[in-house]
């Protein structure tokens, strides 16, 4: 390991010469490629000198307790020994992680998909509130949000909706939101204040561009019509909501959002990329852990992975133990309590080779 960090320091201080290099700072796309890459280089390089600062003073405090006769200055020295171990012990496991392969998608804006499972109107009305909390999150972060596509319920919760967010790093933070939710409260239509049990279901995928997966458009049917509202009810006079038929899977991407066709087209193609790239992903991820598969940026979609008491103000993420007393707060977006334990117990697995 220690090896690789000498050489991680090196090119750092080589990309350091190169950014100060006025040939390099008069070619952009060269000074923005070598920018990209020290930012990244930085977090490992600066940890590294802390555990080169930390094993310094290690060895100064061992060297006074074999030299040193007096008693308090050895007490002294045996303090802070305790300490530094600590420190010492710290900083080897934080340059572990930050060794370890960084998720090529991290940086890469998601696309979001959230429908209404069991529970009718009610968790149609909890995937409106999903898809609120994920907005002021992304609002914090100072990400955009776009709705791609989207079908209200008849009291204006979601049967679906699909959504981008851009930003630095959207992936890398919601990529663990994929799985099952489910909302435990009373309903406003529950007369008896009896607790009604309903379920959500949450897609997280990387956005795509077409170099990264080629369509061949032939294998592409695209029907085009008048957009509709809950109820059916035609909410426009054209023919601008677009559906997409990828032929050799039967795939289908619907979009009626814009009152553009070409917008709605261009949408929904997004949408078609990214569901096929992780489709092709998981397909990859199967073949190459046949006893175990590890799904690294989705999450387990099969099963609950989340459950949101309002009666006890309690949210509970099944896939690390974490419950917190503060749903109020997590609904209006205060996430990074559960985003920081979910990436850090599945660091803890990469480590173990899980």
């Amino acid at each position: 390991m220690f090896d690789k960090l000498k050489s991680v320091e090196k090119r750092y201080n080589d990309l350091n010469q190169f950014l100060s290099d006025p040939k390099i700072i008069s070619n952009q796309s060269a000074f923005q490629k070598f920018a990209r890459e020290q930012s990244d280089l930085s977090p490992i390089v600066l940890r590294y000198r802390d555990w080169q600062r930390v094993t310094r003073q290690l060895e100064e405090n061992k060297k006074i307790l074999n030299e040193e006769k007096d008693p308090e200055l050895i007490e002294m020295a045996e303090e802070d020994l305790a300490v530094l171990e600590i420190q010492k012990e710290k900083a080897v496991a934080d340059l572990k992680i930050l060794l370890l392969p960084k998720d090529p998608r991290d940086d890469r804006n998601v696309i979001m998909e959230i429908r209404a499972g069991t529970g009718g109107e009610e968790a149609a009305l909890f995937a409106g509130d999903l898809f609120r909390m994920y907005s002021r999150y992304a609002e914090e972060k100072r990400w955009q949000v776009e709705i791609l596509s989207s079908s209200l319920s008849a009291k204006s919760g979601f049967k679906e909706v699909i959504f981008n967010i851009a930003g630095k790093g959207a992936y890398s933070k919601l990529k663990y939101e994929g799985g099952t939710h489910r909302v435990q409260r009373v309903p406003d239509t529950e007369s008896q204040g009896r607790i009604h049990t309903s379920a959500v279901t949450v897609a997280v995928l990387p956005e795509v561009e077409d170099v990264d997966i080629k369509i061949n458009p032939v294998d592409i049917k695209i029907d085009v019509y008048r957009s509709s509202g809950p109820g059916g009810q035609s909410v426009n006079t054209t023919d601008s909501a677009v559906r997409l038929t990828y032929i050799p899977t039967g795939m289908i991407v619907t979009c009626q959002d814009e009152k553009s066709q070409h917008k709605n087209r261009e949408k929904a193609m997004k949408v078609l990329r990214a569901r096929l790239y992780d489709e092709e992903q998981r397909k990859q991820q199967e073949s190459l852990a046949s006893e175990r598969k590890q799904q690294v940026g989705t999450g387990d979609r099969s099963g609950r992975i989340r459950t949101y008491n309002y009666p006890q103000e309690r949210v509970t993420d099944h896939r690390v133990g974490l419950t917190l007393h503060k749903l109020s707060l997590v609904m209006e977006g205060d996430l990074t309590e559960i985003i920081d334990a979910l990436t850090l117990h599945y660091q803890a697995q990469a480590l173990k080779g899980e």
